[in-house]
């Protein structure tokens, strides 16, 4: 019997290589049968941690704007990541913590899938449609699109369970000394895969699965 592999996927819904690499891990997935496990890592959880990572919320944009126009260049799906849009959007680019809540209510209604399915929905609210995912109108109507149980999501996305569930995840990822996402762990052998094309990480994951046959 082959052998398979977890993947603990560590993850922030406004980052834009998490987006690049997510699409990418649903067809691996497919591939090499994996377990993948979803795990919220908010860089920044609250306006004040972006004020004080960033200084500026216009220093926020112009250099996260940055960070979307190298990765759009090395994208699968260039045409989604629309910056014009985020620039002009009429909101202070938001923190992650809102959308990661978003993700831990559906992973606590339909599991791991729920999670990844809303993970990728939110990801194209922020980064196709310049919408502002840190307001909850935004992950509620994401829920709906996914047609989640919508009083059941709100109760979820409110009860402070949630949130522990999400400093669960960051306390995890403290352990583990991730600093940075996407962070993707091959659980049984503890290697990280290196962010790139779809066929490298294939490669990566040949080599997990030989070491580990």
């Amino acid at each position: 019997m082959m052998s398979s592999l977890t993947i603990d996927f560590f993850h922030d819904v406004v980052c834009c290589w998490c987006f690049n690499i997510s699409s990418r891990m649903r067809s691996l997935a497919a591939e090499f049968d994996l377990t993948v496990q979803h795990k919220t890592f908010v860089l920044q959880a609250s306006r004040a941690e972006m004020a004080q990572r960033w200084g500026s919320p216009e220093k926020a944009r112009e250099t996260i704007l940055g960070h979307w126009s190298v990765c759009r260049n090395v994208s699968d799906q260039p045409d989604q990541v629309d910056i014009e849009a985020m620039r002009s959007a009429p909101f202070d680019y938001p923190h992650g913590m809102t959308a990661a809540l978003g993700c831990k209510a559906a992973e606590r209604l339909g599991g791991q899938t729920a999670h990844w399915d809303m993970f990728d929905r939110l990801q194209r609210a922020h980064l196709s449609e310049a919408r502002n995912i840190a307001d909850p109108d935004t992950v509620i109507q994401a829920a709906r699109t996914l047609e989640l149980d919508i009083p059941a999501f709100i109760g979820q996305l409110e009860d402070p369970s949630t949130l522990k569930a999400v400093e669960a995840d960051r306390q995890q990822a403290r352990r583990l000394q991730v600093q940075s996402v996407p962070t993707l762990i091959v659980r049984e052998t503890g290697a990280r895969l290196v962010n790139g094309p779809r066929d490298d990480l294939a490669a990566q994951l040949r080599t997990a699965l030989r070491s580990v046959a």
